[in-house]
């Protein structure tokens, strides 16, 4: 029988704390070795505990989060797991704790009667689960300049490429470790690249400021998809927070859709919901990848993308956080190729006739 896995919780809230000790105390395979009420505490009984995972507020006093997270991916790096308020500040200050070596974030908990805690509950467990075996990919820098090109890049090919807006088509899956990696995917990306539409795993209020801060670090043009949106090239499209982003075409353009259908591999957004629509409107002027990822979820849309003769590209075990959807995606026969996610963007392109 495997250890059970070591965790220490660390919150300002007692009525959180308490929560979470429940949650996870009750999980079998899970220990929670201890509890700190903010992260002074925490140095001190991560240095006498020695736990596997560490959940963490991301407001707290005497030090903040982010500060204590920096500090702890420099000094004595582990799997985080953030516990992140369902707010606009919330939401920001958690895209920064993943760019800085996070594993992955949960919402914040309502406690009430009328909310059941049973999906909160398998969510939390779930996590705590697969940041234990995650591999860390530590960031220390918040923000990357977007990437210079010349106007070569820009002008010209921007035009020439117009008016075939709707010949390719670039779709991208991913979850658990996922921002960070569909950021680096996009960043090695021309600002004239295909349309782009984009499935991670996200709440609603959190997909909206990753979608800002990819745009800010990117050349290419990133919005949280609304209903109706035009797929252009050097445009991309992220789906919103329990919306299903589907891929449609009118005429000769390509159009987002966004749907309110039931969860698919529990999830919505879903990979699986983004590929199938993709297949069906784009056929084999599609490109396709999936990214580092807890579960299953893309992993069949993904195999029906390639059994079609569509280019699909699945990230390679050892620079994934969590090689369970691209694993999975391998597995099933569905990947052309299996790249490092260094080498997805350049094989995107190349997918896409690109010869830079």
């Amino acid at each position: 029988m495997p250890p059970s896995i070591r965790v220490l919780i660390v919150d300002d809230s007692a009525l959180i704390r308490n929560l979470l000790t429940k949650i996870l105390g009750d999980a079998p395979g899970i220990e929670v070795v201890g509890v700190a009420g903010d992260p002074l505490i925490a140095r001190d009984k991560i240095k006498a505990l020695n736990p596997d995972v560490l959940t963490l507020d991301v407001e707290m006093p005497r030090m903040d989060g982010l500060t204590f997270l920096g500090n702890l991916m420099r000094l004595r790096p582990m799997p985080v797991v953030m516990v992140s308020s369902l707010t606009e500040k919330g939401a920001s200050v958690t895209m920064d704790a993943l760019a800085l070596g996070a594993v992955d974030f949960v919402t914040k908990p309502k406690i009430d009667i009328s909310h059941s805690l049973e999906t909160y509950a398998d969510e939390l467990i779930s996590k705590v689960k697969a940041a234990a075996g995650a591999k860390l990919q530590p960031k220390v820098q918040l923000d990357e300049p977007a990437p210079v090109y010349s106007a070569d890049a820009v002008i010209p090919q921007v035009t020439k490429k117009f008016f075939s807006t709707t010949e390719k088509i670039i779709a991208i899956g991913a979850s658990t470790g996922g921002t960070e990696a569909i950021k680096d995917v996009l960043m090695g990306l021309p600002p004239d690249a295909p349309g782009i539409v984009i499935a991670q795993h996200i709440p609603p209020g959190f997909s909206a400021a990753f979608a800002e801060r990819m745009n800010r670090v990117t050349a290419l043009s990133v919005k949280e998809a609304e209903d109706g949106d035009q797929v252009l090239p050097g445009h991309v499209f992220i789906a919103p927070g329990d919306k299903h982003l589907l891929l449609t075409r009118s005429g000769a353009r390509y159009i987002c859709r966004l749907s309110d259908g039931e969860l698919v591999n529990r999830h919505r957004p879903s990979v699986d919901v983004l590929f199938r629509s993709v297949l069906q409107s784009a056929g084999n002027n599609a490109v396709a990848a999936i990214l580092t990822g807890m579960g299953a979820d893309g992993a069949e849309g993904l195999l029906e993308l390639h059994q079609s003769g569509v280019h699909t590209i699945a990230q390679d075990e050892a620079s994934s956080v969590v090689w369970g959807m691209p694993g999975e995606a391998v597995k099933r026969g569905g990947a052309s190729e299996v790249l490092a996610l260094g080498k997805v963007a350049r094989a995107l392109m190349k997918a896409c006739g690109d010869q830079r």
